[in-house]
């Protein structure tokens, strides 16, 4: 029996090796801030939400079908909470469950016999979901899965497995077969059921009985009492490990029940921080890998979002029938931000949830790639640039055939010439490869230069500045600008009146006095 709600033909593998670049995806995408929100303090809802959405599915017939099942999981999350707690609370009660001398067979009996009566208890409070909550589910995986339920779960199983439990309890003793073999030792000790456990009391009491041998064991006969027991054990091993077996199989549905719902349970809990911050998410559209297909309404940085706990700016944009997007405009203009929000978007597409945009539809990709500024190697083992190409030289080595390359700020270690002739031949190079590139650039030179080429697979976004110099943080199509507007920057740090005062004060040596310094709340932007 297996839950088939991550895929509909195989098991989800919590365990499941990361990619090469998980780390770096991470880093650069502001990854954490989401897996803290998926988990809400749930290490296994973090590492389920890790590998489901670094190991990005392939195919748009499986994202629609795990994105059936976390629509369902949506409409009905009291149940999905419920089922994923009962899952939990299997795994701690059958560590509760002790026993002594478990190498010994009658121990391991004693103890499988136990658990298998806990699991039936769960199993029975699957099943009663099954028949009571089945009908307000709609996606196939959850169908399959409550009919699964059913079927195997009967109360025909029920009741049989009850009775096996009772006589494996062996409250009657033990009855068990043997031959003799070589120098007359016993063999083939074979545990067998009673024969008369259907009969009352009185008929067994009073009925005729077949001429019996009998040997009763003295009671300071103790090496007699250690031979019996050896021979007990020996009858009841089969029967111990087949029930131990049994356990195992029963422990491993839970487990991977539990695996496969904290996926969705994590997924419901962004949701729910998104709704206090009123910010939109949608199902996107998955289309084939090789479609260029590329388009969104309100896209925003859902890191962003986390972390100021507040709603973002979102972004349009068609890139449609594009490969290469150059982004470019005025610093501080939400240039990066743009780029981590078509990065995680990608990431949440293919794992099959929601995303965070009011519409969104894009190709499937084979790997989600970034290259992104660094800070300096604080041990001088190397500069940035030579840092920029090393990491580019290793990218190069793995791109897989139909990935996306996010890259930012990047190659801007050098003078604006050298770096510009960088990029141009690295993006001249993806882009004949048939790879997808977004590229946030200050670099005027290589910017102008690609926008001059009037190609037809390229667009040029540009970061919004308002007349007096604010920043909206919405990006339009634009051609790339000689100026990056530092002078904004520095007219808003140096002219504010607090900074100019401290700047003062540390100038004359002195401080200001309690009740002198500038209001800087009350000061001009």
């Amino acid at each position: 029996m297996k839950p088939l709600l991550m895929y509909r033909d195989r098991d989800f593998d919590a365990e499941a090796a990361l990619p090469w670049n998980a780390e770096m995806l991470i880093q650069d995408l502001g990854l954490i801030a989401v897996f803290e929100a998926m988990a809400g303090k749930d290490d296994l809802l973090r590492d389920v939400a890790k590998r489901a959405t670094l190991c990005p599915l392939s195919e748009p017939e499986a994202i629609l079908y795990r994105q059936a099942v976390l629509k369902d999981c949506l409409e009905n999350p009291a149940v999905v909470r419920d089922l994923y707690d009962l899952a939990v609370k299997v795994f701690g009660g059958e560590k509760k469950i002790g026993g002594f001398f478990l190498r010994y067979p009658g121990s391991i009996l004693s103890r499988s016999v136990q658990v298998l009566e806990f699991f039936v208890g769960a199993l029975r409070r699957l099943r009663v979901v099954a028949d009571t909550r089945s009908e307000n589910f709609a996606s196939e995986g959850f169908r399959t899965f409550f009919r699964v339920l059913r079927e195997e779960l009967s109360d025909d199983y029920f009741a049989e497995i009850q009775g096996h439990l009772n006589e494996l309890k062996l409250r009657d003793g033990v009855l068990l077969s043997a031959e003799l073999g070589h120098g007359n030792k016993s063999t083939n000790l074979v545990l067998r059921k009673p024969k008369e456990t259907e009969r009352s009391w009185w008929r067994r009491l009073f009925a005729e009985r077949p001429p019996t041998f009998s040997y009763t064991l003295h009671p300071r006969d103790e090496a007699g009492a250690r031979a019996l027991s050896e021979l007990q054990d020996r009858g009841i091993n089969l029967v111990a490990n087949a029930l131990a077996q049994s356990n195992d199989h029963i422990l491993s549905f839970f487990r991977q029940l539990r695996a496969e719902l904290a996926f969705y349970v994590a997924c419901l809990n962004l949701r729910e921080r998104l709704t206090e911050m009123h910010e939109p998410i949608c199902f996107p559209v998955p289309e084939p890998l090789g479609s260029r297909r590329h388009s969104f309404s309100e896209l925003y940085d859902i890191g962003l979002a986390l972390n100021m706990d507040r709603k973002a700016v979102g972004n349009d944009a068609d890139a449609d029938g594009k490969c290469l997007v150059v982004i470019t405009g005025a610093n501080q203009g939400g240039k990066s931000t743009f780029l981590r929000s078509i990065g995680l978007a990608q990431l949440m597409l293919q794992a099959g949830m929601f995303v965070p945009a009011v519409a969104f539809q894009a190709s499937i990709f084979s790997q989600v790639v970034t290259h992104f500024k660094r800070e300096e190697d604080v041990t001088m083992r190397s500069g940035k640039l030579d840092e920029e190409l090393l990491r580019m030289s290793e990218i190069a080595d793995r791109l897989e055939h139909g990935a996306i390359v996010l890259f930012n700020e990047s190659f801007a270690a050098t003078n604006e010439r050298e770096g510009s002739e960088i990029a141009i031949q690295i993006v001249d190079a993806l882009v004949e490869q048939g790879y997808t590139v977004f590229f946030v650039t200050h670099l005027y030179e290589f910017a102008h230069g690609l926008f001059d080429r009037k190609m037809p697979q390229a667009l040029f976004l540009r970061a919004e500045r308002g007349a007096d110099g604010t920043r909206t943080f919405r990006l339009k199509e634009g051609e790339p600008l000689q100026t990056s507007f530092g002078k904004d920057l520095y007219d808003r740090i140096f002219k504010d009146p607090y900074i100019q005062g401290t700047l003062q004060t540390s100038l004359n040596g002195g401080s200001h006095e309690r009740g002198t310094a500038p209001d800087r709340h009350n000061s001009a932007p």
